[in-house]
């Protein structure tokens, strides 16, 4: 399995190097639409090769989705910590009131009413 991953890594590596390789070629990245820059005096544009560019994008897209995702499950998570509170609450009251039970008893006979 480690010799998979190994080759799938070296794969993807090859891969990106050669997108990179291919797309070295320099773009203007504007801020906004020239009219709009215009419009507000707002005109920030910078150089940079075309693969950081989609490259960028591509970590900027997993990025959202995962932050995305995160923000969609709270409710879940918030559910399943407020399950584990309430089984903890119910553990320990059925500790409380298994003590209870076999406070006259002998430990021996308590520890076999416990196993069957």
């Amino acid at each position: 399995m480690r010799y998979i991953r190994y080759a799938f890594l070296a794969s993807l590596a090859v891969v990106l190097v050669s997108v990179a390789m291919a797309n070295r070629g320099f773009v203007e990245l504007k801020l906004l639409p020239d009219q709009l820059a215009d419009l507000l005096g707002l005109s920030y544009a910078i150089e940079l090769p075309l693969f950081i560019v989609i490259f960028g994008g591509i970590i900027a897209g997993l990025l959202i989705g995962f932050v995305w995702e995160w923000l969609r499950e709270y409710r879940h998570r918030a559910e399943a910590s407020r399950k584990t509170g309430e089984v903890k609450r119910l553990e320990r009251e059925l500790r409380r009131v298994k003590g209870e039970r076999d406070k006259g008893k002998d430990e021996v006979l308590a520890i076999l009413d416990e196993a069957s």
